[in-house]
């Protein structure tokens, strides 16, 4: 951030700097406060006056609820253990009534299920008593921070509708996604080139979307283009179009993805896939803004931002003169890194409970979640195929269900380890990591082709890579298989 200051956007008006040293006042901040124990509640308000804060207190979730008629208030502290009611109940009525408000519960009784069960119902954080002052700061302006995502998002929304891009179907909860959220936000106010890496499954599109549906051309075409999914010898007459005639089966002018996305943003997936002549000509249509149809001479003119992706070491590729250093400099103007869910597995039990209401409405099933077993057995998975693993793992427990909660039984099969795998413990190295890689690798891609019948086209789609990529790997690892 510029001058590792954030400025929020909320209500019309700037909020505090985010970034700035403790201390500085924050005037615009409004802070409820609700909790029976008057020396508590005392206590918490001089320690946010203090902090620069706008604070007023409630005794009473009444008293809460009159004020929330005609007031607003950014985030709520909210002790759990109340006289006449609990925390998770305020929190339910706020947030159905104002879901921008954060919610932060208080409680003397730490416990993981309560936590649990407070991040569901909609809280943004949970603390423990005896609360450090620096601490319920840090978690304020967390709040705050989350609160404008929230809002931009909801804009997008409000913008292109629920058909373009539908916020409710990005799920993220960890600092690492917020951070790469709160990035694309501000990218989005430029034209700038965006370089987007990450595994597969991750959500590179997603983010994508959110770069061009916050930017100024959100109202013109988004145009995504997988590039592995296109025969090498077509990726040039996809991209610039080609004239009727230009080569054998051209019978017909062929408009292409940069005149498709022209006043647009042209999100091209898998860019490592790009052959190196293709790569010369992509660096000269994004210099000059200008393309040409295969088969004319005549430039057209574009006006196209360029957001990239891939899985690969793209810089690896360079010095192995398998990628051209200019266009790769010319992508790479901005670049956001996805960590892959291993590295953010807080969000896992999110990503299931936005799953399974995806599936049983689909299904018309009534699946209310998993067993502790599921998660445990999730959290130790480390999710080759990521976010998009998780989603086929969930579907398959949906769909094969019948007692309302998905059990190990219904997932197991499914998934690439159980607890007689010998490659998820490091007790024993016994081998170079590569190895252990193209082992695991290949067990894999024999599972997947197993539960497939063989075919390869839905083989891939169970691993969350591309036809094309599994052929490859097939051919690298030497796996012999009765293909269809």
């Amino acid at each position: 951030m510029e001058n590792e200051t954030f400025l929020l956007r909320v209500r019309g008006y700037n909020y505090f700097e985010s970034m700035k040293e403790e201390g500085e006042r924050m005037k615009n901040i409004k802070i409820g406060i609700i909790e029976d124990e008057k020396l508590q509640r005392e206590l918490l308000k001089d320690i946010l006056i203090l902090s620069g804060f706008n604070v007023k207190t409630f005794s009473t979730s009444e008293e809460l609820f009159n004020s929330l008629e005609s007031d607003f208030f950014d985030v709520l502290i909210v002790d759990y253990r109340l006289k006449e009611t609990n925390g998770i109940e305020i929190l339910k009525v706020v947030k159905k009534n104002h879901p921008f408000i954060q919610i932060i519960l208080v409680t003397a009784y730490g416990d993981v299920e309560l936590a649990v069960q407070a991040m569901k119902a909609g809280a943004f954080d949970f603390l423990q008593k005896p609360i450090k002052k620096d601490e319920l700061i840090v978690r304020i302006k967390k709040a705050i921070e989350f609160m404008e995502i929230k809002r931009e998002l909801k804009e997008l929304r409000e913008k292109v509708g629920e058909g373009s891009f539908n916020v409710d179907n990005f799920v993220y909860k960890s600092p690492l996604m917020e951070n790469i959220v709160k990035m694309a936000v501000k990218v989005a106010k430029s034209n700038a080139n965006v370089l987007i890496i990450g595994e597969t499954g991750t959500g590179k599109e997603k983010i994508a979307e959110i770069i061009h549906y916050s930017s100024d051309r959100t109202n013109q075409p988004f145009i995504k283009v997988n590039i592995s999914a296109i025969p090498e010898t077509l990726i040039e007459s996809e991209l610039f179009g080609a004239e009727r005639g230009a080569y054998t089966g051209a019978d017909r002018r062929i408009k292409g993805k940069f005149e498709a996305a022209n006043g647009g943003t042209l999100f091209l997936d898998e860019i490592a896939e790009i052959p190196l002549v293709t790569q010369a000509k992509l660096l000269r249509v994004i210099q000059d803004k200008k393309v040409t149809r295969l088969g004319s001479s005549t430039p057209i003119e574009t006006d196209v931002r360029i957001i990239a992706a891939t899985n690969k070491n793209l810089e690896k590729l360079v010095k192995e003169k398998k990628f051209r250093d200019d266009f790769y400099y010319r992508l790479n103007v901005i670049k956001i890194e996805v960590p892959p869910l291993r590295e953010r597995k807080e969000e896992i039990p999110y990503l299931i409970d936005y799953f399974i209401k995806k599936f049983n409405e689909r299904e018309n099933k009534n699946i209310k979640g998993v067993s502790r077993d599921v998660i445990k057995l999730l959290n130790r998975y480390n999710f080759p195929g990521n976010i998009r693993e998780l989603e086929n793992i969930i579907e398959r427990g949906v769909v094969l269900n019948d007692t309302g909660v998905i059990e190990k039984k219904d997932i197991a099969s499914f998934l690439a380890v159980n607890e007689s795998d010998d490659f998820g413990s490091l007790d024993a190295l016994d081998e170079s990591l590569p190895l252990v890689v193209e082992r695991i690798e290949k067990k894999l891609i024999l599972k997947a082709l197993e539960k497939s019948g063989g075919v390869k086209t839905k083989a891939a789609r169970l691993l969350g890579i591309s036809e094309r990529v599994l052929r490859y790997k097939i051919n690298q690892l030497g796996i012999n298989y009765l293909f269809k």
